[in-house]
């Protein structure tokens, strides 16, 4: 079957620094920072107690069809988020519904932010007392689900991917090869997660929580803040988009999957260096035509110096320049790479590079240019966008500009 080109038409964006894209563009290109104090749950106790929060969002304004009551805050955020993209693609509903669809978000903790308000009813009012329409908030695949019941897609099918911090990159990749093989004639992808009291305890135990601001490839860095969000690109063919005289973000070009099961938290070298290699080999791109890496960026010690060796691993001694959107964003765990590539395809579109905020001094072990602090103007042709997970769970997209003649 001859493959077709798979081209980014709608996004929609919840983040720290603004939802929707026209606000997530403005953000990118201001450098702002979303982080704040935590109100989300009570952080009392914890001795850092910072995080990104989405603001302003009124899950009303998007869910219509469904009680709110029956869906967690990570499904409000990708229905929300899908209507979202659709929207933005200029597309009428009524005409989704007749054709063939792929609806995949991807997940670190589905809803665990329900699970830890169940487990305070549990110790508080015992398990008589917990409410069954919170029990059935639970389920991860309803991050999916609840996306094709809303918009009332009746030939979409829905699945969630679980691969932690990599799952938003995982989930572009399954819709990519879902359209450009003719599997379904549109994909809605990428990743959603709400910040959850247990995932916060998580990293703070493990003493990668930053004091005040995630500082990636810096050489005070102290670690990341964790965030929420949710990140949906709609995908259609060339063929699709040209019809309907759609405006055209970007063009996905491939993507690459690994797992090295290296070990539970810390990235591999040798394991991410192949992973980007394996998306630009499916892209049909050499090392040298790329002009800029998202980076995974936590701004943990390991994951940071890890990364930019592999990166140059790669790319050799003059790297493109690389970027970490998270000091921005924060890790917003499964949405963080569909949070990426929104972001890498907007910067493709408009032509800059976002920049890695909070930034002092570039740890000379990283040996890259972050584009510290303030976004630059860049006539970007292609991006690579990296995820990186516990367990070794690696994921790498890229996305290159819309081009007549590309191919």
């Amino acid at each position: 079957m001859t493959a077709q080109r798979v081209v980014l038409t709608g996004l929609g964006v919840l983040s720290s620094i603004g939802n929707g894209v026209t606000e997530f563009t403005r953000g990118l290109r201001e450098g702002r920072c979303g982080a704040g104090e935590i109100t989300l749950f009570d952080a009392t106790g914890f001795r850092r107690q910072l995080a990104h929060e989405v603001k302003d969002f009124e899950p009303a304004q998007w869910i219509r069809h469904t009680p709110l009551e029956e869906l967690g805050r990570a499904s409000q955020f990708s229905v929300a988020a899908t209507r979202l993209a659709v929207q933005d693609a200029g597309l009428d509903l009524e005409e989704l519904r007749g054709r063939r669809g792929l609806v995949t978000i991807g997940t670190t903790d589905g809803e665990a932010r329900e699970l830890d308000q169940l487990v305070e009813s549990e110790l508080t009012v015992g398990m008589a007392g917990l409410d069954p329409t919170a029990v059935r908030r639970l389920p991860a695949h309803r991050l999916a689900l609840a996306v094709v019941r809303e918009l009332r897609l009746p030939q979409a099918v829905p699945s969630v991917l679980g691969t932690a911090c990599a799952a938003g990159n995982y989930a572009i990749g399954d819709g990519f090869d879902a359209v450009r093989f003719g599997e379904a004639d549109y994909a809605l992808v990428g990743g959603s997660d709400a910040l959850a009291r247990r995932t916060f305890a998580g990293f703070s135990r493990l003493g990668l929580v930053a004091s005040d601001r995630c500082r990636p490839f810096d050489a005070e860095r102290e670690g990341l803040l964790t965030a929420e969000g949710a990140g949906v690109l709609l995908l259609e063919t060339l063929e699709s988009a040209r019809a309907r005289g759609a405006r055209i973000y970007a063009e996905l070009l491939g993507y690459g999957l690994n797992c090295d099961a290296h070990h539970p938290t810390a990235p591999d070298q040798e394991s991410v260096a192949r992973c980007m290699g394996l998306a630009l080999a499916d892209a049909g791109i050499k090392p040298e035509e790329v002009d800029l890496v998202s980076a995974h960026g936590t701004g943990t010690k390991t994951n940071d110096i890890t990364e930019t060796r592999a990166i140059r691993e790669l790319f050799g001694d003059r790297p493109p320049r690389t970027v970490a959107l998270k000091s921005m964003l924060g890790h917003s765990m499964g949405a963080a790479s569909a949070l990426g590539a929104a972001a890498s395809a907007v910067a493709l579109a408009h032509g800059f590079i976002p920049p890695t905020v909070n930034h002092r001094s570039t740890d000379p072990e990283c040996g890259i240019d972050c584009v510290p602090n303030h976004a630059v103007p860049a006539p970007l042709r292609i991006v690579v966008n990296n995820g990186l997970a516990f367990g070794g769970n690696n994921a790498s997209v890229v996305l290159g500009r819309y081009e007549e003649d590309q191919r």
